[in-house]
C-alpha cells in the first residue's frame, strides 16, 4: 500500500495508534466520544468557537509593554488580480527590536471556518518570534461558508504582498519572508507557497507546515483509521471542507491552490524550504507525510516530524507535555537554521 492510499474494507477495522499518556490525559475530561461536526451543526459550532475564541485587544496583546502591537490594513484590489477587498493585519514584535526583521507571515487554524487573527499572536510570540527575534504579522483572511476558494487564500496573497512591497516602512526584511501556519492555515501556507511561485513573488524564504489542511478528499488511510477518534476527524474535516469548497468539494478538476494535496500529481518543483509536522495519531497524518515525500520527487527541501501519540493540536491542548516541547524545539531549530542561511 502507497503512502496515504485508501485502505480496504478489511482493513479499516485496525486499531488507532496509541495516544501519548500526557495527552490522554489531557483528553480525559472530554470524555471518549469527540463531538463529530455535521453541515446541521455548523452555525452553532462557529458561535461557539467565537465565544471560546475572543479576539484580545491590542492593549492586551502588548503584555504591559513586552511586545509592540498594531492593527494594519492592506488595501484589496477590486476588480484587480486578487479581485478582493481591504485585509487587516495584526502586527506583533518583542518590544525595543531594532532594524529590519525577519517576518513570520502566519496564518492562523479553525477549519477554513473559525479561528482569528489575533487570539493566535500570544501563541506565536511565545513560541516562535521571541526565540528568535522574528516580527509576526497574522492575517484575518475570510471565513466559510460566507467566503469560498479562493477568496481566502486570495486575501493571504494580498497582504503578503503589500507587505513584501513595504517592508522597509514596516521595519522588515523583504528576503527572509517565513510562511506559516497551523492546520487551515497550514493548508494556507501551502497554497499560498504554491500561489506566489507561479504569480512570480513575493518570494517567501521558507514554509513552516504544522498539522496542515492539505486534502479536501477524505481518502487517506488515517482519515478512515482515526475517523471518530482525533480531535478533528474526517466527519469534521469534510465539513469544513464543503463549507469552504461548495459544490467544488471532491471535484476532480479542483485548483491545486484550494486544497494543496491535489499538486502531489502536478508539480511541487521550485517551491521554498518546508517544514512539516503532524501527529500519528492524527487524520491528517497521511497527507501531511505524502505532501513531504511529494516534494522530496520534486527535488525539493522538507523536513518531516511524525510526532508519536499525538492528536490533531496536541501542543494546544497539552503544551506542557514532552511531546509538545519536543516539536517547539524541533520547529525553532529549524527555523534558525533556515534564518541563518
Amino acid at each position: 500500500m502507497s503512502i496515504g492510499e485508501l485502505p480496504s474494507e478489511a482493513s479499516k477495522a485496525r486499531q488507532v495508534p496509541p495516544i501519548d499518556p500526557e495527552l490522554a490525559r489531557a483528553l480525559a475530561p472530554r470524555g471518549p466520544a469527540r463531538r463529530q461536526l455535521t453541515p446541521a451543526d455548523l452555525a452553532e459550532w462557529q458561535q461557539r468557537d467565537a465565544a471560546t475564541r475572543p479576539r484580545p485587544t491590542v492593549r492586551e496583546l502588548q503584555a504591559d509593554g513586552r511586545f509592540e502591537v498594531t492593527e494594519l490594513r492592506a488595501p484589496g484590489t477590486r476588480g484587480g488580480l486578487d479581485g478582493g477587498g481591504d485585509v487587516t493585519l495584526v502586527s506583533a514584535r518583542p518590544a525595543g527590536t531594532t532594524g529590519p526583521l525577519p517576518l513570520l507571515y502566519y496564518l492562523h487554524g479553525g477549519g477554513l471556518i473559525g479561528g482569528n487573527a489575533w487570539s493566535v499572536v500570544p501563541w506565536v510570540l511565545r513560541t516562535l518570534a521571541v526565540p528568535l527575534n522574528l516580527a509576526v504579522l497574522s492575517v484575518e483572511y475570510p471565513l466559510a461558508p460566507r467566503a469560498r476558494y479562493p477568496e481566502p487564500l486570495e486575501a493571504c496573497h494580498t497582504g503578503l504582498r503589500w507587505a513584501a512591497d513595504h517592508a522597509g516602512d514596516l521595519g522588515l526584511d523583504a528576503d527572509r519572508i517565513i510562511l506559516a501556519g497551523k492546520s487551515a492555515g497550514g493548508g494556507l501556507a501551502a497554497a499560498l507557497a504554491l500561489l506566489t511561485r507561479d504569480r512570480g513573488g513575493p518570494q517567501p524564504l521558507g514554509q513552516l507546515l504544522l498539522s496542515p489542511m492539505l486534502d479536501d478528499r477524505g481518502t487517506t488511510y488515517s482519515s478512515h483509521q482515526m475517523d471518530g477518534h482525533d480531535t478533528w476527524d474526517r466527519t469534521s474535516n469534510a465539513t469544513a471542507w464543503q463549507a469552504a469548497l461548495g459544490d467544488r468539494h471532491g471535484a476532480a478538476d479542483l485548483p491545486l491552490y484550494a486544497a494543496p494535496a491535489r499538486a502531489r500529481s502536478t508539480d511541487l518543483s521550485a517551491l521554498p524550504p518546508a517544514y512539516l509536522d503532524v501527529g500519528s495519531a492524527e487524520t491528517f497524518r497521511d497527507e501531511v507525510v505524502a505532501y513531504a515525500n511529494a516534494l522530496w520527487q520534486a527535488g525539493g527541501e522538507a523536513e518531516l516530524h511524525v510526532w508519536p501519540g499525538a492528536c490533531h493540536g496536541f501542543d494546544t491542548l497539552a503544551p506542557g507535555a514532552a511531546v509538545s516541547l519536543d516539536a517547539g524545539e524541533a520547529r525553532t531549530r529549524w527555523l534558525r537554521r533556515l534564518l541563518a542561511r
